[in-house]
């Protein structure tokens, strides 16, 4: 038997099938503020949990997701009997994200974090042109492309897969650096580098060839520079029914 998870915290999307389901849930376990609780059970697809994840980062409660969207790779089946009991039985999975520092064309700075990936996108008609440093040594002077990631093992499932990335094992420590439809070099589909590494791309041109900047979906404009790093200081902590954790998810992924 696992942790003691009675106290739980319950938060859905807007979509209906989530608010009905969450509705459910509170009448039969009750409901807990975010801060008091043992668990937090997030109803929705895999973009709410991103979005759960972050607003609980400050908080040490485990995320707990059922699937109430369309996808579900980082959540569990929804099911209103036994809840106590699954979540006492879960597995647990730590993930770090990603910290992303982007300078922009007008001189602002921002930062974010990333618990899938950091993209760069070409953010007008011509292709973006960027030059590729890894712990301030440039391993690539110039990449045209679309565009290039960099995927957490959690993330590489995700935009970084459609992209022809990799698959990277839950506990690898490593991250995946992918082109997004690379024109020069036309071959080069990317790399696979450690969990440690600082990621800089400078963008050439960035005035002709402007691109954009996005973590878990918190994009800037313009960008100049972008400067990537694991932080490694913030763990989120997922919770999974026995069997089906990100460890068998990601080894299921590449044989359908």
């Amino acid at each position: 038997m696992g942790a003691t998870r009675e106290k739980i915290a319950f938060t859905a999307s807007g979509a209906d099938t989530a608010q009905r389901g969450v509705a459910a849930l509170k009448a039969r376990y009750g409901d807990c503020p975010m801060d008091q609780a043992d668990v937090i059970v997030a109803l929705g697809g895999d973009g709410f949990m991103l979005q759960t994840l972050h607003a609980s980062q400050d908080h040490a409660a485990p995320v707990y997701g059922m699937n109430r969207g369309t996808v579900g790779f980082l959540m569990n089946a929804y099911q209103e009997d036994d809840l106590v009991e699954r979540l006492e039985k879960a597995e647990e999975a730590v993930i770090n994200p990603l910290q992303m520092r982007a300078l922009c064309v007008d001189g602002s700075e921002h930062t974010g974090l990333a618990i899938n990936e950091v993209s760069l996108l070409r953010a007008g008609p011509q292709a973006a042109k960027l030059r590729i440093s890894v712990d301030g040594r440039v391993r690539m002077q110039e990449l045209v492309c679309d565009g290039a990631l960099l995927a957490t093992p959690a993330g590489s499932t995700a935009y970084n897969y459609s992209s022809h990335g990799p698959i990277l094992p839950i506990d690898a420590e490593v991250l995946a650096l992918t082109a997004l439809n690379a024109y020069r070099p036309r071959r080069w589909r990317g790399a696979l580098l450690p969990k440690q590494a600082m990621v800089s791309f400078e963008v050439l041109e960035p005035e002709k060839r402007p691109v954009m900047a996005d973590a878990d979906s918190r994009s800037f404009d313009r960008v100049t520079r972008v400067d990537i790093s694991s932080e490694s200081q913030i763990a989120h902590r997922l919770l999974f029914d026995p069997g089906h954790g990100l460890e068998e998810r990601l080894i299921r992924e590449q044989f359908v």
